[in-house]
């Protein structure tokens, strides 16, 4: 089943055209990186979905439905994980999620709060401390708990490896593939190339805002993947 799909999508700002007649999907099961210089429309795809923008041409669909039949339905289907989780440092993980948890209509006990945040790769002992005191990482792990909450059928990613070390960022990409066997559909904005290809099942390519070419990552090999993406953002294919 198709959970998140952009159908001939155009968007601009002003004279700028941001994404020009897009077309991509992730379906149920499957993680979708997308790669791109900065400014290549990958963050403006990820805010579509999130409906924070409209598109002025095509249509945003998740579960089979346009985004604009019903915002707060479609809101309800995805979970957001941004480069840099904005939690309360005050708070400790089991706080942060509950309370979060909350506002997307789920009430958890201290000891539900908990399973989810081991579940998502946090110490149980680490749950009780302040979030100010968390890692990177760490934070990354309550971003992948508070979507496990919400029950989400679909996690929206942008850059969340950015600024994680080699061991967080090899545990954050596990995480995610378990909840992609779980039958999530996820796509994942970055611009890290050897880790799409290590936690991606297909790579999107993007360049000024359109989708240039898409890989199966299991097909590929990293330094193939790596000159492909450069000779795209060199302008040597086309």
């Amino acid at each position: 089943m198709i959970l998140l799909e952009a159908r001939n999508v155009t968007k601009r700002f002003g004279p700028h055209i941001a994404l020009k007649n897009l077309n991509l999907t992730v379906s149920q099961g499957e993680i979708v990186c997308l790669l791109g210089a900065n400014g290549a429309g990958k963050s403006t795809m990820v805010n579509l979905f999130l409906g924070f923008l409209k598109p002025d041409e095509g249509t945003i669909v998740i579960a089979g439905r346009p985004v604009s039949d019903d915002l707060r339905a479609a809101r309800a289907r995805v979970a957001y994980i941004p480069d840099q989780v904005n939690l309360f440092p005050l708070l400790s993980g089991v706080e942060n999620l509950t309370y979060f948890a909350e506002l997307a209509g789920r009430r958890l006990t201290v000891g539900e709060a908990t399973v989810l945040l081991v579940e998502a790769g946090l110490n149980g002992e680490d749950a009780t401390k302040r979030m100010g005191d968390y890692s990177k990482g760490m934070r990354q792990k309550v971003g992948i708990a508070i979507a496990l909450a919400k029950q989400a059928d679909a996690l929206l990613l942008d850059e969340p490896l950015s600024g994680l070390d080699p061991l967080a960022a090899n545990d954050f990409g596990a995480h995610i593939r378990l909840l992609r066997d779980a039958g999530k559909a996820v796509l994942m904005v970055t611009h890290d190339v050897f880790r799409a290809r290590e936690i991606a099942d297909r790579i999107g390519i993007m360049k000024a805002g359109q989708l240039v070419e898409t890989v199966d990552a299991r097909a590929v090999e990293s330094n193939a993947l790596d000159r492909l993406y450069a000779d795209h953002m060199r302008g040597e294919l086309r």
